[in-house]
């Protein structure tokens, strides 16, 4: 499954294309685009998270420049997939797909988003400066692109990043957060917990359903070597490699809080906030929340590092959501669809998308001093998206089953009640069956997009 980055040549000529075009003679590109558009309605979904609540609040400056009204429903992530296969396999109302890098296959092969190269051939609706070479390439391929196609900009992206309380490693006698894995584990674990003042190491949030199976179980096996699927996509959860990295993540447990496996993002984040733990591996989205003196303890002791490294090197969780034309809404809703993707995703809001909480894929803010000064995230996460897995979760239409039996073994693993060894044999049992069912052992799936 571990492969070098690459872009497809459709990818390449679209942002050839795009980044050729002229730059707009007025500002008011969109204000023009918009006017046969007025009063269209835009349907999407939204996520209860900084990035959803960043381009909220910059909305009413979308709206009144172009007359489009953008409306959406904030659903948790659980839902999100299930409410929006129901809507687009009953041709209902949602003009916007929201895409987790998961679903990009299941939703491009179901026909139910539009390329982008369809869309851009519309120069009156394009912007003249979109720059699709402006994204990091890996958020352009992982979160936007499938089977060669463009279908979605990346919006809501992450990289998994090291938050520590440094004012507590200072106290323990640290002054830069582990580098490794094995450092975090054998030297930092034993000396920030103390569990008779309720004070641990660190927080893995572990919640059974797409956070254990995404969070937590498969941020302990690329670093190891490891691997959910083989080359020939079986199952390589019980290789050398992955044992290594599952049988690690139960050792880390005695450094973590009782009853870490129930916790979801909030309870993790909540924990390094409220000073009870000293670490946490978390979205970069989160960000803003621990820097949130509302929310947050940590006020000038919050530090952010790169996840550490492990055997096979630094490979950190990389997660995130494209948004993209929904098939099923009528050609007028497509056009205002797109016009609103292109703003919510483009250079010219993205300063102000990120000082308002949200995480933009456009490499230019994150050269701007201004930014890089205020956001201690930005480095590390900067390195983060340099290089990286596409796969660190498989992207075929399958994993949302997979993922279903990750999450149950997965917590039946941490929680104790199978072997690591026996609990890894039955997911990959499950699972080719799942992928021999769906024809990826016969030829009639293609095996890696």
């Amino acid at each position: 499954m571990k492969r070098a980055l690459r872009i497809c040549a459709s990818v390449v000529a679209l942002a050839a294309a795009t980044a050729a075009m002229p730059v707009a003679a007025m500002a008011d590109w969109l204000e023009e685009a918009a006017k046969p558009l007025k009063g269209t309605e835009v349907n999407g979904i939204f996520l209860d998270r900084p990035g959803y609540r960043a381009i909220i609040k910059l909305l009413p400056e979308f709206e009144k420049k172009t007359g489009i009204k953008v409306n959406y429903e904030i659903v948790p992530y659980e839902n999100a997939r299930e409410k929006e296969v129901l809507n687009f396999t009953s041709r209902g109302d949602l003009t916007m797909a929201l895409v987790d890098l998961v679903w990009i296959g299941e939703f491009a092969e179901n026909g139910w988003l539009v390329p982008v190269e369809d869309l851009a051939k519309d120069k009156a609706i394009t912007d003249p400066n979109l720059k699709l070479d402006g994204f990091f390439p890996l958020l352009l391929e992982a979160f936007g692109s499938w089977g060669g196609t463009v279908y979605g900009l990346p919006f809501d992206n992450y990289s998994g990043l090291l938050f520590y309380n440094s004012c507590k490693l200072k106290e323990a006698g640290f002054d830069k957060p582990p580098a490794t894995w094995a450092e975090f584990k054998d030297v930092y674990g034993p000396k920030l917990t103390d569990a008779s003042k309720n004070q641990y190491a660190y927080a893995l949030q572990s919640r059974r359903g797409e956070t254990q199976s995404a969070d937590s179980f498969m941020r302990f096996l690329w670093p190891f070597g490891g691997s959910l699927l083989n080359k020939d996509f079986k199952s390589n959860l019980n290789s050398k490699e992955s044992q290594a990295g599952l049988t690690f993540r139960q050792d880390l447990l005695k450094y973590m809080p009782p009853g870490v496996v129930s916790f979801d993002h909030a309870e993790a984040v909540n924990a390094l906030a409220q000073g009870q733990v000293a670490m946490i591996t978390e979205w970069s989205a989160f960000y803003s929340t621990l820097a949130d003196p509302a929310t947050s303890k940590l006020g000038d002791c919050l530090a952010v590092a790169p996840e550490p490294a492990g055997p096979a090197g630094r490979l950190p969780a990389l997660g995130g959501f494209s948004l993209a034309v929904a098939s099923q809404a009528s050609p007028e809703q497509q056009k205002a669809t797109w016009l609103f993707i292109q703003w919510a995703t483009s250079e010219e809001i993205a300063k102000a998308y990120v000082d308002a909480g949200g995480v933009s894929g456009r490499m230019s803010v994150y050269k701007d001093p201004e930014v890089q000064a205020k956001y201690k995230f930005v480095e590390p996460m900067v390195a983060s998206w340099q290089a990286g897995v596409p796969e660190y979760r498989p992207r075929f239409p399958a994993w949302p089953a997979i993922s279903e039996i990750v999450a149950e073994w997965g917590s039946k693993i941490e929680l104790g009640e199978v072997s690591v060894e026996a609990g890894a044999k039955e997911i990959g049992t499950r699972m080719e069956e799942i992928l021999g069912k769906e024809g990826y052992y016969d030829g009639k799936k293609k095996l890696l997009q």
